[in-house]
């Protein structure tokens, strides 16, 4: 080997050194700018392979009775839900997946679809927990539970229509839970999953945003109460062939709803297959004109005018009064009538009288103070505020046909709010579903005096020689008044379409409780409300008093006094 062979190998020696310490710093350099400067892209890159953010729900506040019985709770169950990318590419394992839980692989393909490019869809929601078990059995990779509460009504179809229900996004849809959704509705946190090489979610790595429940809902309804009226009045419905049926109970001295019921029903734990008008609320979204269930208010017009008292004579003879081409006429000729007597034997033409002899400004004054024409502020969904046209439009025989309840309408809720002004002795009291210990301030809209005796004429209508003997309570006595109504229909007033109604309020001597009930097209057993609406308000308020431990004003021992007092007749 020559000399200048050995003096290049120390030169060639020293390159590759020099490219060799060149590579190390290079390296070093990249490590100390990946894991150093650059760790944000590197922690993204990595949780975007191997972590998720998902929701974290939490549950739907309740909703209590005003004794804490649930009238809606919510309970966990699980959702199926797929990271879109991942499950793509597990094409074999689909008609597996596919076929339980229902839908077909070209229905998956379709779905994966519209979802591309997003990290999350839901596959089914609301499955049972043992569905649950048996997709996640067969461990296809994207696929995973996501936590989730569905809404339960211990009642179902006794308080469906005042309770509502939700949707699948546990959103408010009707009723109370559509009301107050923003109070009972949870606001979901979110939280982090750790994937395994799979796409699995394996466990929950911390939870980033904490969820908040929803919170509880106390209402005035007694569940107790609630159960009565749906009862009877669903009995009454089918009893009479009736096409629907309406019924509300009120606390007569808070103005708090304690039962509010329809028919038809529908039962928010299963819905499916119902139309939506089966959740109509009647008692608040349907109209019809209350017949003679308004002629105490017309009485209560006169009495206030200073013009009228309980003993003033009313001719009715002969059972008929002609205002110009309109003919109104009684069942019967009842001859002459007291004031008083006119509210007894429901007499058309001993109201019209009257009302024709009252300013109609006046008329029109009162029945707008006890809550015609205008909403009665309970918040419930898709209620509406009748009709009561101005007194400026009235003719006379507008005039007239008003006093008994013909040319105005108004809902069940609204007539039942009205009654509650005679029951509270003339002070109109806001209408609640809140359960509350302080009731609200009422207004005055009629005096005590105007108020107690109607609460006696009204007595008179449910004795055993008024129209409503059948809503007599034993052991107490019962006020109210019955009313049977035409139907308007497209080619006018029906001869065979009618409204059952009885309005009134137990017991009389210290008011507890107000209840409408009102039964549309009743077409078996007569058709009079007294007949048909009258039964019910009885036998609701005879369990009602009791559940309520109500002490009786009128034991069967002590006779029964069903008269007006004799200064109101003096008068």
């Amino acid at each position: 080997m020559s000399r200048g062979a050995k003096t290049r190998h120390p030169v060639r020696n020293a390159i590759v050194l020099l490219f060799f310490l060149a590579g190390m710093a290079l390296l070093a350099a990249r490590a100390v700018y990946l894991q150093a400067l650059n760790t944000d892209f590197l922690q993204s890159q990595g949780n975007a392979r191997h972590s998720r953010l998902v929701k974290d729900n939490s549950h739907r506040g309740m909703i209590l009775d005003r004794n804490g019985s649930p009238l809606a709770v919510s309970t966990p169950v699980d959702s199926v839900w797929a990271h879109p990318p991942t499950l793509a590419e597990e094409r074999r394992k689909w008609p597996r997946l596919t076929a339980l839980l229902g839908m077909s692989t070209h229905e998956l393909a379709q779905l994966l679809s519209k979802h591309d490019g997003r990290e999350f869809m839901y596959l089914k929601r609301h499955v049972p927990p043992a569905l649950a078990e048996r997709v996640m059995a067969l461990k296809v990779p994207g696929v995973a539970l996501q936590r989730e509460y569905r809404r339960y009504y211990p009642l179902g179809p006794v308080a469906g229509h005042v309770i509502g229900f939700t949707n699948v996004d546990d959103q408010g849809q009707e009723g109370m839970e559509l009301a107050f959704d923003s109070w009972l509705r949870a606001v979901p946190g979110a939280k982090r999953l750790l994937r395994d090489l799979q796409g699995n979610a394996v466990e929950v790595a911390e939870s980033v945003v904490l969820p908040k429940p929803g919170k509880d809902l106390v209402l005035s309804i007694d569940r107790r109460i609630q159960y009565l009226a749906y009862r009877e009045l669903k009995a009454a419905v089918i009893e009479h062939h009736a096409l629907a049926g309406s019924a509300i109970v009120l606390d007569a001295r808070t103005g708090e709803v304690l039962a509010l019921v329809n028919e038809p029903d529908f039962n928010p734990n299963n819905r499916a297959g119902l139309r939506s008008g089966t959740f109509r609320n009647r008692a608040v979204t349907d109209l019809f004109e209350p017949g003679s269930t308004l002629k105490p208010f017309t009485v209560a017009c006169a009495l206030e005018s200073g013009k009228f008292f309980a003993g003033t004579v009313i001719d009715t003879t002969p059972g008929s009064l002609q205002i110009g081409d309109r003919t109104i006429r009684d069942v019967h000729n009842y001859g002459v009538l007291t004031v008083a007597g006119v509210i007894e034997k429901s007499s058309n033409v001993g109201a019209s009288k009257i009302a024709l002899a009252l300013n109609k400004t006046s008329l029109w004054e009162m029945l707008r103070h006890v809550g015609f024409g205008q909403t009665t502020g309970a918040r419930l969904p898709g209620e509406v505020p009748g009709l009561l046209n101005p007194s400026s439009r009235w003719v006379p025989v507008e005039q007239a046909s008003i006093s008994f309840g013909y040319g105005i309408s108004v809902t069940p809720l609204q007539l039942a709010r009205a009654y509650l002004v005679l029951a509270n002795d003339g002070e109109a009291l806001p209408l609640t579903l809140l359960h509350t210990d302080s009731p609200a301030q009422g207004e005055r809209v009629m005096s005590v005096t105007t108020a107690r005796r109607l609460q006696s004429m009204l007595e008179l209508a449910v004795s055993d020689a008024g129209t409503g003997k059948a809503a007599q309570v034993a052991d107490y006595r019962v006020a109210g008044k019955t009313g049977t109504v035409r139907k308007l229909t497209a080619s006018g007033y029906s001869e065979e379409k009618y409204i059952s109604w009885f309005a009134g309020f137990a017991p009389a001597s210290s008011p507890r409780l107000v209840m409408v009930v009102a039964v549309d097209e009743p077409t078996r057993g007569g058709y009079y409300g007294g007949e048909i609406a009258a039964p019910v308000f009885g036998r609701v308020l005879t369990g009602a008093l009791r559940l309520l431990d109500v002490p009786p004003d009128a034991p069967r021992q002590s006779p029964r006094l069903m008269t007006v007092k004799s200064e109101q007749v003096a008068e």
